[in-house]
């Protein structure tokens, strides 16, 4: 979630806080190329003297085979006498170019020592001051690459102008409304321009700014468990009835099952009504999700009033001491007058507690026309978002929440019945990665 936006701010922070680092890593640089430019000359004057010495082997050969042993008949003496060889004049013309080479080469090889030497303490004082500030670069956090050789930071509004524009398109690529992102942006500006940051704190400041902002944008929740508990208190007899609307396809069918499972889980028995009527295998899906929880489900048979399916739920759960109703109804465009107008008559006949809208995180901005829609129809009171758990940008629920001044009741995490949970800010900003 907000991946690229974090990426783009900490290399924004970095910037502002880095002055000397890039000296530093250009330093040695030269050094090592001293060093292979005389490791080359090192090698080519080794390949010579190697070179030398073959030719002198040669020669010492040669000698050897020119030796002659010559006896002279002389006083029956026998004697060895050295013919001259080339070997001699070849000794005296080489002899003087090997000694120098040797003594060249132990000048540059007592050299290279030094520079190795120097290099090394170069790398050691570049590792001391990269231990001092550590990257993190396995999983990128909010701003895991700032360093900086300087001790305060202080952003003007003109650098921070620089990248709002940018920062602006980046929370839009990420879902969140163009007027939270102004807010964002707004807020931001607010409190980091002209503020003095250590370098060490500038991550972590900016991170609780953050935080903050979307605290102050999100709509704290109401808790459903609670309000079931006031209201049976106060009339053991009357069941707490919750009415579901949404477009077609956000999996509001099955969204309801689960929060039936979650009502029933922590101690309240439930009914449901089978108030879509009009779409194909709609009343067998919902009866379906009734026998695997063991939940009664009120229908009608297609076509007939969805108002009098709610009505009808009602009463029965009045008769047994039900504690919620869940009504279904039919999935309809946020566009459709008419289907609209449905809902609301919906609405008038069985006078629900609480409204939820069913939408998917993973549509983007186009959820909050949906629901601002319905929301002008019949006045939803809270929002559900499915497909949380694909949903890798977060911008939606931010933005949903925000425009309609709703709160996020529950978040659908998969396809299991327990995969739903109750919206927690704390959780949806951990899960932003601040």
């Amino acid at each position: 979630m907000f991946g690229k936006l974090k990426e783009k701010l900490k290399n924004w922070a970095k910037n502002l806080a880095e002055s000397k680092k890039e000296d530093l890593d250009k330093e040695p640089k030269k050094e090592v190329l001293d060093v292979e430019s005389q490791e080359e000359k090192i090698d080519e004057l080794a390949q010579k003297i190697e070179e030398d010495e073959k030719q002198l082997e040669e020669l010492k050969k040669e000698k050897k085979k020119e030796k002659k042993v010559v006896k002279k008949q002389e006083e029956g003496k026998t004697r060895e006498i050295d013919i001259p060889t080339r070997f001699d004049s070849a000794k005296q013309k080489f002899e003087p170019d090997i000694d120098k080479i040797l003594e060249i080469k132990e000048d540059l090889e007592e050299r290279e020592k030094g520079l190795e030497k120097k290099e090394e303490e170069k790398i050691k004082a570049i590792e001391k001051a990269e231990k001092e500030e550590k990257i993190e670069s396995e999983k990128p956090s909010f701003f895991s690459r700032i360093k900086s050789k300087i001790t305060k930071v202080k952003i003007s509004e003109k650098e921070f102008d620089v990248y709002e524009e940018e920062l602006q398109e980046l929370l839009l690529e990420n879902n969140v409304a163009l007027s939270v992102a102004e807010r964002i942006i707004k807020e931001l500006k607010q409190e980091i321009v002209g503020k003095e940051l250590l370098k060490k704190e500038i991550e972590e400041e900016i991170k609780d700014i953050f935080k903050d902002i979307i605290r102050r944008i999100l709509i704290n929740p109401f808790n459903v468990l609670e309000r079931i508990k006031e209201k049976k208190s106060k009339n053991s007899n009357e069941p707490y009835v919750i009415l579901f609307c949404g477009i077609n396809g956000t999996g509001k069918t099955t969204t309801i099952a689960k929060i039936a499972d979650f009502f029933k889980r922590n101690g309240f028995s439930c009914a449901l009504a089978a108030a879509d009527t009009f779409r194909a295998a709609s009343i067998e899906q919902i009866q379906k999700h009734g026998e695997k929880l063991g939940i009664k489900v009120v229908s009608h048979d297609y076509g007939s009033d969805p108002a009098s399916v709610g009505f009808d739920a009602i009463q029965y759960a009045k008769k047994n001491r039900i504690d919620v109703v869940l009504i279904d109804t039919a999935g309809r465009m946020h566009t459709d007058k008419n289907l609209l107008r449905e809902i609301e008559k919906i609405s008038k006949v069985n006078k629900p507690d609480i409204k939820i809208f069913v939408g998917e995180s993973i549509t983007g901005n186009d959820v909050i026309e949906q629901a601002k829609s319905f929301d002008w129809h019949i006045g939803i009171d809270g929002i559900v978002l499915t497909k949380a758990d694909i949903d890798e940008k977060g911008g939606t629920a931010l933005s949903v929440g925000y425009v309609l001044k709703k709160p996020i009741l529950f978040l659908g995490t998969g396809q299991e019945y327990d995969k739903i949970e109750p919206f927690d800010k704390e959780k949806f900003i951990e899960k932003l990665g601040l």
